[in-house]
């Protein structure tokens, strides 16, 4: 086809998360980026061919969050917070990069607060990084 252009898809490793406008660290891997509409099943009578799909509630899974462990201790602090029923919640964005480290995509996440952290499983004989987990729940991801 002339004068088509081939985009090519972008890469998955180059990412940055942001928590209330602040870039909060290096994170190895983000998952739950998800929207899912829920639908009811309807039969119509005299209709056999398809049974109809009515949308209910649209949803989306907890936010899970990974980064290396290091001194920097904010996530524990602000799931100990909620932990002592200090609930902060606070919206934040997923950013996808380019290869040049522009920006291409942006999901927000609105009213976030820590639902679970997970600290690193320790093993005697191996050289993985320490990591440490949190899953957020959150009122919904948009684009931009």
């Amino acid at each position: 086809m002339a004068g088509a252009t081939v985009k090519n898809p972008f890469a998955a490793f180059r990412f940055l998360v942001e928590i209330t406008g602040l870039v909060v660290g290096g994170f190895n891997e983000v998952s739950g980026l998800q929207v899912e509409t829920e639908t009811e099943e309807y039969r119509e009578g005299g209709v056999n061919g398809y049974i109809h799909k009515l949308p209910k509630v649209t949803k989306s899974p907890l936010l899970v969050l990974k980064r290396g462990l290091t001194d920097a201790d904010n996530l524990w602090g602000w799931h100990q917070e909620v932990a002592a029923g200090i609930i902060k919640r606070k919206s934040g964005c997923v950013i996808m990069l380019d290869g040049a480290g522009g920006e291409r995509w942006r999901w927000t996440f609105l009213d976030a607060y820590p639902v679970k952290w997970s600290g690193p499983e320790f093993r005697g004989d191996g050289s993985a990084l320490a990591v440490e987990t949190l899953e957020l729940a959150h009122r919904g991801i948009s684009k931009g």
